[in-house]
């Protein structure tokens, strides 16, 4: 019964802590997105696709962010070629909280877990702005590539880098731990 009872509260803590994340997300989203005649992404949306320029920039590519007129997205244009496109979805926010909300479901001390979501979520964010740095170079260089580059490549490194930091969780520095 004690491993049900368990399993229940994990389930509640993510999930709260999940839809809360979310709820909170989406208003700031509400407010910070447009779309109609003028078209503009969120703060952070247009942050990531900045960063990105600025990661490819330092490489030495001729690389530039543009709002995409018809659509919530940023364009990034490398060397005078539009080669990929950064979405709400690519702004590694909604991972981010997915994190967090394991974090917290499986939490440890809350200086821990406070401390390891912070610098979890920062892990995240920096690695995110690698992959889509890494993969406008890998489109730009093999646009016949970009399927398996987007949809299976790059997808498996935030995803892996999330796992990864989960398992150091929950073997570090949860009340789980062995």
């Amino acid at each position: 019964m004690k491993k049900h009872k368990n399993v229940i509260i994990f389930l509640l803590k993510f999930f709260v802590t999940y839809f809360i994340l979310v709820s909170i997300y989406n208003g700031y989203l509400q407010k910070s997105q447009q779309k109609g005649d003028v078209y503009k992404t969120s703060t952070i949306t247009s942050l990531v696709a900045d960063q990105t320029v600025q990661t490819l920039s330092l490489l030495n590519y001729n690389v530039k962010a543009e709002q995409h007129d018809k659509e919530l997205s940023v364009k990034l244009i490398i060397e005078g070629k539009y080669t990929a496109r950064v979405i709400e979805g690519c702004n590694s926010i909604s991972l981010i909280i997915l994190f967090i909300a394991f974090i917290v479901a499986f939490a440890g001390s809350i200086k821990a877990t406070l401390l390891y979501s912070i610098f979890g979520s920062l892990l995240i964010y920096v690695i995110n702005i690698l992959r889509i740095s890494f993969l406008t170079v890998m489109i730009y260089k093999y646009p016949t590539k970009t399927e398996i580059l987007h949809g299976l490549i790059f997808p498996a490194i935030i995803y892996g880098t999330i796992f990864l930091l989960w398992v150091i969780w929950v073997n570090k520095f949860s009340n789980y731990k062995k």
